[in-house]
């Protein structure tokens, strides 16, 4: 386990990131979490003394990571942006959400799109997956469900999908 410091920052534009909480990692801490790595990769430990896995943390381009902060976790730890933020990471290896039976079988109707979706790194697996399961009606999950099989279709990544479908509800 990897125990540091670090400020919690706000981008205030910044693309798809854009309001985002987060703290930066930096490269050398991050290579101390897992070694020789340079994508996205999730985490467990305590921020102060919240009880945390499952978290990603997200590679910013020249080596450093952040991890980001949303407003229930903000609220567990009772701070905002300019805090100073205890961590104590290490590797979340057991960290996998299950495939929905519903997406499974939408992406067998066409063999290619369940193994263009098993090709994905889990991350991106995760990130589709967290996406459907957070539709709050049956119309919208049905949706997002056909949004997948398609960007399976076209072999997209996650974010790929979503800026193609920017400004489609869903």
């Amino acid at each position: 386990m990897i125990t540091f410091e670090a400020e919690i920052e706000r981008f205030s534009k910044m693309g798809e990131k854009t309001g985002w909480t987060y703290v930066v990692i930096p490269m050398e801490i991050a290579a101390q979490i897992k070694k020789d790595y340079r994508k996205s990769f999730r985490v467990e430990g305590f921020l102060d003394t919240v009880p945390v896995k499952g978290l990603s943390l997200i590679p910013m381009g020249e080596g450093d990571y952040i991890l980001a902060l949303n407003a229930n976790l903000r609220k567990q730890l009772k701070k905002e942006e300019g805090a100073m933020l205890r961590l104590e990471l290490a590797e979340d290896k057991t960290f996998r959400i299950e495939m929905p039976e519903d997406l499974e079988l939408c992406l067998l109707d066409e063999r290619y799109c369940l193994e263009n979706f098993l090709k994905l790194p889990k991350s991106h697996q995760n990130y589709y997956i967290t996406w459907l399961n957070s539709a709050k009606t049956e119309p919208t999950r049905i949706k997002r469900l056909t949004q997948i099989v398609i960007a399976m279709d076209k072999q997209q990544t996650f974010s790929e999908m979503m800026r193609s479908n920017k400004g489609k509800e869903a």
